[in-house]
């Protein structure tokens, strides 16, 4: 499939999901203000085919409201793991056209890095689908020389702070891990299967984590107390999927179930002074005592 092929689905799709509904005129009007007219309109037969091709693609459904002849992107309502996987595709697949095609004014888009994806990605998941082990060095930060010959059956991928990871089970240790691609070397594929536990559901298993630290006990309704201004960042952009939120004398509580983690309680330095933990006590007393120690770090100065 050619490059210039894929660019008309993604303009479709794009403008379809900003216009939210949008007659074939509008999308004529719009196609020949794009760079990809060449300032030529849309034949009937093209659009027909720009459709199902990003139908193809992105795992859609563009339907046409027959009482209005406006064309939209069905949402079947579907919260699986595929689903939001194709979402992400999307957004980033638009992000990046949208920056191709943004190159005069390159110097004065600021992006962040993401290292890990570069290198093994691409065979992680490989592994990944064909159920195959992966060999690497592994350079942690809390030791001073690389583990070397890790050998890791991949159980599912998450990205954290621009950050790949992948977890899954340890062939020496017989433990659940998880590693970060950016800290890994001579990684290849090891060409000896592995049949996954039928008993492991990674999504329930990273479900009640913030961030890739999955060994973190049972799960704890945490309660944050959060003053308006932080309130609305949580509100753009949740926390955790398992946020509610409820206003009480003016501050809003934010609940959740999680796990209570050393990521979680980083998080939560970080939102301060506008989130307080209010529940529960053992979360409170360990970001209280992180607070201690950095003070202590600076006063020792």
């Amino acid at each position: 499939m050619s490059g210039k092929l894929v660019n008309r689905y993604i303009w479709l799709v794009d403008t379809i999901r900003r216009y939210g509904r949008i007659t074939r005129p509008q999308i004529d009007n719009c196609w020949m203000r794009s760079q990809l007219s060449d300032g030529r309109p849309m034949p009937r037969r093209s659009f027909a085919n720009y459709r199902r091709g990003a139908e193809e693609m992105f795992n859609i459904e563009i339907k046409c409201d027959p009482s209005t002849f406006e064309y939209y992107i069905e949402d079947d309502g579907d919260d699986s793991k595929t689903a939001r996987v194709t979402e992400w595709l999307l957004n980033s697949t638009v992000t990046n056209d949208v920056l191709t095609n943004s190159r005069d004014v390159a110097d004065r888009i600021f992006l962040e890095d993401v290292p890990s994806a570069r290198r093994f990605l691409a065979p992680v998941i490989d592994a990944l689908r064909q159920h195959l082990p992966v060999r690497f060095d592994y350079h942690s930060y809390t030791r001073s020389s690389p583990t070397p010959g890790v050998v890791l059956e991949p159980y599912f991928l998450k990205i954290f702070r621009q950050r790949w990871y992948v977890t899954g089970r340890n062939r020496a240790d017989k433990r659940i891990k998880t590693y970060a691609l950016d800290r890994m070397s001579e990684l290849s594929i090891v060409a000896d299967p592995f049949r996954p536990d039928p008993a492991f559901d990674a999504a329930a298993y990273a479900a009640p984590s913030f961030g890739i630290i999955f060994d973190g006990g049972k799960t704890h309704r945490v309660v944050l107390r959060v003053d308006p201004v932080q309130a609305k960042y949580l509100r753009a952009l949740p926390l955790h999927p398992s946020q509610h939120e409820y206003v009480h004398d003016g501050m809003s509580l934010f609940h959740y179930d999680m796990r209570i983690t050393r990521d979680l309680v980083d998080h939560i330095l970080s939102l301060s002074p506008g989130v307080i933990v209010e529940k529960p006590a053992q979360l409170r007393d360990m970001v209280i005592e992180r607070l201690i120690n950095s003070l202590d770090a600076y006063e020792s100065q």
